[in-house]
């Protein structure tokens, strides 16, 4: 039987605050956006603001009314990537076999070790709090999924078992919503049949749940009757990458298409210079778009032939915009996310009947790299994002973020 840990880092940025800032022990402390940039939002709370009442993505000045001595720290994401290493290296003293699952969250496995699943998370336990001076919950199991669903029932610094044995009295009664990749809309969904918790649906007949939800029904399902083989992947093949996404919240709402086109064309350059950084193209190009209400949405669309350029992106992203969008309200986010990724390594021209007008553009896109790579990304700017002077210096080249497989996988 596999042994498979789910290692979760608690309250994961403000613990790196705290162990690098004494001053902040025992301190209610809250990371956060820049509130100039209208990025005042909670990203991570200790447990102490916890107990205040503040929450994860709530606004800076809700916050401060709960807490008014509340410790207002800005995000560093440069520490909290070298922590998040620092962890990964403790993982591997015991398996070459670590998945992550974003900065602060791990999954081993540590099947054949001389040491139980059990004693491994003690010892990983105690190292990061005598190396790092961070505590991380551990969840121990025979799969990934109830590993992970270990590691989120006792917190902080605490390990959880799951076996063959006792999952139906653990996790059976626990909300539907606690099991992996189970959201909001599919949480709704099963509610609608009576579905409550994951013991309602690892007991529901396999047809109504497969009607409702399809494949992705069925893979719930399995996963809440333990039905889950899924390997943990080694940190190369976690690391390919799925897709390429820049995302930016704007100075100010985007109140028509105009304003958007401009961001739209910013996001899509930067995605289009990084995939041909990485030799890469896309087949599908994304756009998520959230409001001034909060309320997100997104929508993909399969292209023609892989592409690579910010020109053919942006059109794409634009005509989803147009087709998605009815501009009830404002936006205040958008996002561009190039999927389905080819190789180009291998490539050492266009494709012959690729269309003219695309041959132009990357012959553009490709003296701005080299212009950009010496002076910086907004080096060169395009003239649209001169027209609102609160726009023209965004720059998400210096914020983006690369989704690793193990990271996307289920996902959605």
């Amino acid at each position: 039987m596999r042994s498979i840990l789910h290692s979760d880092c608690n309250s994961f940025y403000a613990s790196v605050e705290a162990a690098e800032n004494p001053a902040f022990q025992n301190q209610p402390v809250a990371v956060c956006g820049d509130p100039a940039l209208r990025h005042g939002i909670i990203l991570a709370k200790s447990a102490l603001a916890k107990k205040c009442g503040i929450i994860t993505g709530e606004a800076i000045w809700q916050a401060k009314q709960k807490c008014p001595t509340l410790i207002l720290i800005p995000a560093d994401h440069r520490k909290y990537l070298l922590y998040s290493r620092k962890m990964r290296a403790i993982y591997k003293r015991y398996t070459n076999l670590v998945e992550p699952f974003g900065l602060d969250e791990s999954w081993l496995d540590v099947t054949g070790h001389h040491l139980s699943g059990e004693e491994i998370a003690a010892q990983i336990r105690n190292s990061a709090r005598e190396e790092l001076g961070i505590t991380v919950s551990i969840g121990v199991s025979y799969n990934k999924v109830f590993a992970k669903l270990g590691s989120d029932m006792r917190k902080p610094d605490a390990t959880t078992v799951i076996t063959p044995e006792n999952y139906r009295e653990r996790v059976w009664p626990l909300p539907v919503d606690d099991l992996l990749y189970v959201g909001r809309a599919t949480k709704r969904r099963l509610a609608s049949l009576g579905l409550y918790t994951i013991g309602d649906l690892a007991k529901a007949e396999d047809a109504l749940i497969r009607g409702i939800l399809g494949k992705n029904g069925a893979m719930l399902q399995a996963f809440a009757r333990g039905q889950d083989d899924s390997p943990v992947l080694c940190a190369e093949e976690a690391d390919v990458i799925k897709s390429i996404g820049n995302s930016t919240t704007t100075p100010h709402d985007l109140r028509d298409e105009e304003a958007a086109k401009a961001v739209i064309y910013l996001l899509s350059d930067s995605v289009a210079a990084r995939l041909r950084a990485h030799h890469l193209a896309c087949r599908t190009v994304s756009l998520w778009m959230r409001d001034s209400e909060l309320v997100s949405i997104s929508r993909q669309s399969r292209l023609p032939r892989v592409c690579d350029t910010g020109a053919d992106i942006a059109r794409t992203a634009l005509h989803l915009l147009k087709t998605h969008y009815s501009w009830e309200r404002p936006l205040r986010s958008l996002g561009v996310c190039g999927s389905e990724l080819e190789s180009t390594e291998d490539r050492v021209q266009l494709p012959l009947w690729t269309p003219p007008k695309t041959r132009q553009e990357r012959r553009l896109e490709d003296a701005l790299d080299g212009i950009r790579s010496r002076w910086g990304h907004n080096a060169v700017r395009r003239g649209l994002m001169l027209l609102d002077e609160s726009t023209r210096d965004l720059n998400p080249v210096d914020d983006h973020e690369l989704q690793p497989l193990g990271a996307m996988r289920g996902r959605g």
